[in-house]
């Protein structure tokens, strides 16, 4: 029996998750991140169990075929999934976040109905917009679709238990901390 709490981020690109996680778990540092298995090699830097679990494309299809994941996708030619024997596990230690798309998410919710759903949504398609040019990594085009993709997702907001606008990350990591210390949904 789990004693933590599972809270799943999602958003839009350049919306700010990655930054909300990392403050998050700085500021609760007893809450573990999910670590994903996935078929691709590791990139530089990354290690095995913290970055992802790499694992062979048979042993990720052994792990469909057994319910090995709470959430799987293919992007490309690899495939990527939550493990949910890594996620029980943290659940037993305490809070566990997860960091995925809104698709995903949804998944999770299905297989888990515990799961808190959190969606980071920015203040406008504006602000987004030049969050995403301001990284300076990706062709105006991208940009667009990008912008495309962020409106299927807010779409999905009311699926959600709580929507927070990352117009403030004071502000927006706050109200993630309290969302795991009180557990409780809108």
């Amino acid at each position: 029996m789990s004693k933590g709490k599972l809270v799943v981020i999602s958003g839009p690109s350049g919306v700010g998750k990655g930054t909300i996680v990392k403050e998050v778990l700085r500021r609760r540092p007893d809450c573990a991140l999910s670590v994903s298995c996935t078929t691709r090699a590791p990139r530089n830097g990354e290690k095995d169990g913290e970055s992802y679990f790499f694992i062979s494309r048979e042993k990720f299809e052994e792990m469909i075929k057994e319910g090995g994941f709470l959430e799987y996708s293919q992007h490309f030619s690899n495939y990527y999934g939550t493990p949910k024997f890594f996620v029980e596990k943290k659940l037993c230690e305490g809070d566990v976040l997860l960091e995925i798309d809104v698709d995903g998410a949804l998944n999770v919710k299905k297989s888990y109905k515990e799961a808190i759903l959190v969606m980071i949504a920015p203040p406008d398609r504006e602000t987004l917009r030049a969050r995403l040019r301001g990284r300076g990594t990706e062709e105006e085009e991208v940009i667009e679709s990008r912008i495309a993709r962020a409106d299927y997702e807010l779409s999905k907001s009311p699926l959600y238990d709580y929507t927070i606008i990352n117009d403030d990350l004071g502000e927006a990591v706050g109200q993630v901390v309290q969302i795991l210390e009180q557990g409780d949904r809108k």
